[in-house]
């Protein structure tokens, strides 16, 4: 039994892998441009990026699945609806790309003026002294709330299961309906302990490289 409960687990955490991994791979990139949005001297463009992302984060994930997942058909009935999983991963990336984008604007803005000025009197471009001078230190200062927020991410998966997503913890459950067995549902936390943990471990290398330059 064991055995048979490990594999059925396995296959639901290969689909949290996979929301896990497409999730921070659009959500790292796209939470850029929304934070150059964010710190636009445009204000239109500035505001309603700003209020994209307070509304991104004042609202619960499991609803912005909700929504993504029944809303375009409900609102135009000709518009067929989207794959289950389309949907989770479209609320995922948007939902996290709002909360990048703010540790990338909070890093961006804690560089000190003098530093540019500085730059532009070594004779340095714009686009220079972002990726010469700028993006070093912000990386430095941003993986410790990044780590956060990605190992926050690793448990929001179970979420998916709202729009019936077998991820691990679904397949945990169904042993509770299908032959009244708690325990698998519990050894679905072991899956995450571990994931996190290896995790938690590669922030932890990363920090020590960066550690030769002090902010």
């Amino acid at each position: 039994m064991f055995w048979t409960v490990t594999g059925k687990l396995l296959d639901g955490f290969a689909l949290t892998c996979l929301i896990f991994v497409v999730t921070l791979f659009f959500s790292l990139i796209l939470g850029l441009p929304v934070a150059f949005g964010s710190m636009s001297r445009f204000k239109p463009l500035r505001w309603l990026t700003r209020t994209f992302v307070w509304v991104i984060r004042g609202t619960p994930l499991m609803l912005q699945v909700i929504i993504v997942f029944y809303g375009p058909s409900l609102i135009w009935e000709r518009v067929t609806p989207l794959s289950r999983m389309t949907a989770v991963l479209v609320a995922f990336v948007i939902n996290y790309s709002a909360y990048f984008s703010e540790i990338y604007r909070g890093g961006i803005e804690a560089i000190p003026k003098g530093q540019y000025e500085a730059a532009q009197t070594l004779g340095m471009t714009k686009v220079q002294i972002f990726f010469r001078v700028v993006l070093v230190q912000v990386v430095k200062r941003i993986v410790p709330p990044m780590s956060n927020e990605i190992l926050t991410l690793v448990k929001d998966t179970s979420l998916a299961r709202i729009i019936a997503i077998k991820e691990v913890i679904w397949m945990g459950q169904e042993f509770i309906a299908s032959r009244a067995l708690l325990w698998p549902l519990f050894y679905t936390g072991a899956f995450y302990l571990v994931f996190c943990g290896l995790l938690t471990l590669i922030f932890g290398k990363i920090e020590k490289k960066l550690d030769y330059f002090k902010v």
